[in-house]
């Protein structure tokens, strides 16, 4: 307990901002554990693994409730359906919380809350489910593949069919299985201010446990911390939370010293601070994004970092830069996406997105990459990525491109998936502005 809110009742207020107020889980949990930082680390642990796991799950949880309550949960009050929600992924999920104490839980938090009224309804629905939860019949895979999938993994029905379309069932099986495995927490050694083997041993002196990621020497897989904030190495600037298939932008960059890099869509400023590490000081990096917010957490990373070649900008990519023409050796597109490549950490993103979204998607980062292609020199280098596995965001987007504008020419490209070498979804292509146009 804390001031008299329990960490059942955070989770489910976390769920509220996230469900039905459509905030960023990611965002609205962080900010909870730093509110709460005095919570001891086992109920941190609970927190985070019962909210993040509750949304991660959730048309699962759905479909179990439906299985079972005559009222369907799109017609509940929105606090009794997540609720519900969070105590059904106990009852299935949580095998050390007695049934009876998640049932008894969920009826004191319904009666905290004011729906005292429901609290019979409440007791009954998820007495029903502790009984029978083994015996519930989850939808054929042969008969019904699609909601076979969407039940079992909690990936939407329509996100399933264009998977199926574009890799077939088996690939987008590993995809949706992917997002429910356990996802490593990687790093980028600062190189500006310190060696990879300085930072292991660093880390491992505040209790954290290190593994080496071989392709990346200044790379690192880290756990068995409490919270990273209050790591003396992160505060310090010793490293940068990144994704390896995050790091590879900056690998597929490769600038060279004095080299001058234009990132248009830069915010937090991860990919553009790798790019300036290895310039080793020389060149500039100018990241831009488009609200001052965005630009102030481009900021204070050039701060912590200590990076003296990297300059933030508020820009509108959209808008055309005169000033910018031929200005880039390189210039880095890693553009608005629908995000459907880090779902596995950003676990709310699949019920936020809509096909109709993804398409408006595609026409603004075809509008991005039109409007600012014009900054990279002649010999110089075009970067485009996503963070997303739909082909139209992708492989479609620079096809698209290099007909259009046939001045440039594409390295190379790679579609990375969700589960594999590179842990997230990604898409990277490296393109090449012709010395004759």
């Amino acid at each position: 307990m804390t001031n008299g809110v329990s960490v059942r009742e955070l989770v489910l207020d976390i769920l509220l901002e996230v469900n039905e107020k459509e905030q960023y889980s990611h965002l609205v949990i962080r900010d909870v554990l730093n509110k709460y930082q005095y919570l001891e680390k086992q109920e941190r642990a609970f927190l985070t693994r019962l909210a993040e796991g509750t949304i991660e799950h959730m048309l699962e949880l759905d479909f179990i409730i439906n299985s079972f309550s005559k009222v369907k949960v799109n017609k509940m009050k929105p606090l009794i359906r997540n609720l519900l929600r969070m105590s059904v992924y106990q009852l299935k999920y949580m095998d050390s919380i007695p049934d009876a104490a998640v049932c008894n839980e969920a009826v004191k938090l319904a009666r905290k809350r004011g729906f005292g009224q429901l609290r019979g309804f409440v007791n009954g629905v998820l007495r029903n489910i502790a009984r029978e939860l083994n015996h519930l019949q989850y939808p054929d895979e042969k008969l019904e593949p699609v909601r076979f999938l969407e039940v079992t993994y909690s990936v939407p029905a329509w996100m399933v069919e264009q998977w199926i379309k574009d890799f077939g069932y088996d690939q987008t099986k590993g995809i949706c299985e992917s997002f429910l495995k356990e996802r490593p927490i990687t790093i980028r050694t600062n190189l500006t201010k310190t060696t990879p083997e300085a930072l292991k041993s660093k880390l491992e002196a505040e209790g954290v446990t290190v593994e080496k990621i071989e392709k990346l020497p200044y790379a690192f897989e880290i756990s068995g911390y409490d919270y990273l904030q209050a790591l003396e190495s992160f505060a310090g600037g010793l490293f940068y939370v990144q994704d390896v298939s995050s790091m590879m932008v900056a690998e597929m960059a490769a600038p060279e010293k004095e080299n001058y890099v234009i990132d248009v869509c830069a915010a937090p400023g991860g990919k553009s601070s790798h790019v300036a590490e290895k310039m080793a000081g020389t060149g500039m990096v100018e990241a831009r994004d488009l609200t001052e917010y965005k630009v102030s957490l481009i900021e204070e990373n050039i701060e912590r970092h200590g990076l003296t070649n990297m300059t933030a900008v508020q820009m509108d990519a959209t808008v055309y830069d005169e000033a910018s023409k031929e200005k880039a050796d390189v210039l880095i597109c890693d553009l608005p996406c629908s995000g459907l490549g880090v779902m596995g950490k950003k676990t709310d993103i699949r019920y936020k997105m809509t096909a109709e979204k993804q398409r408006d998607l595609v026409q603004l980062q075809r509008q991005i990459l039109d409007t600012v292609y014009t900054y990279v020199k002649k010999g110089g280098t075009l970067v485009y990525s996503t963070c997303t596995i739909y082909k139209d965001e992708n492989a479609g987007n620079v096809d698209w491109f290099v007909k259009k504008h046939p001045e440039f020419e594409v390295i190379s490209s790679e579609q990375m998936f969700p589960g594999g070498e590179y842990h997230d979804g990604f898409f990277i292509a490296k393109l090449r502005r012709k010395e004759i146009d």
